[in-house]
C-alpha cells in the first residue's frame, strides 16, 4: 500500500519544539519533492514548507521562516519538519504531500488530497 505516514505531533507549550516525520510506505521518496501543509480547525489549509528532490532546496512560507526547518533522509525514506519557537497560531493538523517546490503556495494540495491522516500539533499553555 502506497502512503505517507505523518507522526510526531502532540501538545507543546508556546516557545517549545517538535519534530514531525513523514515516512513513505510502499514506495521510495528519493525522486519526490515533498511539502508540509497544515489546517487549523475552521480555517483554510496553509502551505508551510517544501523540499526538492534533486538538490534538497528548501522553501518556507513567511510565517514560519527562521523557526521551522525541513529536511530529508532518503536512506530512511523520511522527510522531517523541525519546529521551534512554536506559537499558539501554529496549532493545526500537519500533513505531508508531494508538491512541486517553487510553485505558487496557492496551489498547495488540500488536506483531503494528502496520502496520510496528518498529525495534530497543539501549542497551548
Amino acid at each position: 500500500q502506497v502512503q505517507l505516514v505523518e507522526s510526531g505531533g502532540g501538545l507543546v507549550q508556546p516557545g517549545g519544539s517538535l519534530r514531525l516525520s513523514c515516512a513513505a510506505a510502499g514506495f521510495s521518496l528519493d525522486a519526490l519533492a515533498i511539502g508540509w501543509g497544515r489546517q487549523a480547525p475552521g480555517k483554510e489549509r496553509e502551505a508551510v514548507s517544501c523540499i526538492s528532490a534533486s538538490d534538497g532546496k528548501t522553501y518556507y512560507v513567511n510565517s514560519v521562516k527562521g523557526r521551522f526547518t525541513i529536511s530529508r533522509d532518503n536512506a530512511k525514506n523520511t522527510v522531517y519538519l523541525q519546529m521551534n519557537s512554536l506559537k499558539p497560531e501554529d496549532t493545526a493538523v500537519y500533513y505531508c504531500v508531494p508538491f512541486k517546490c517553487g510553485s505558487s503556495w496557492n496551489d498547495f494540495p488540500q488536506k483531503g488530497e494528502a496520502w496520510g491522516q496528518g498529525t495534530l500539533v497543539t501549542v497551548s499553555s
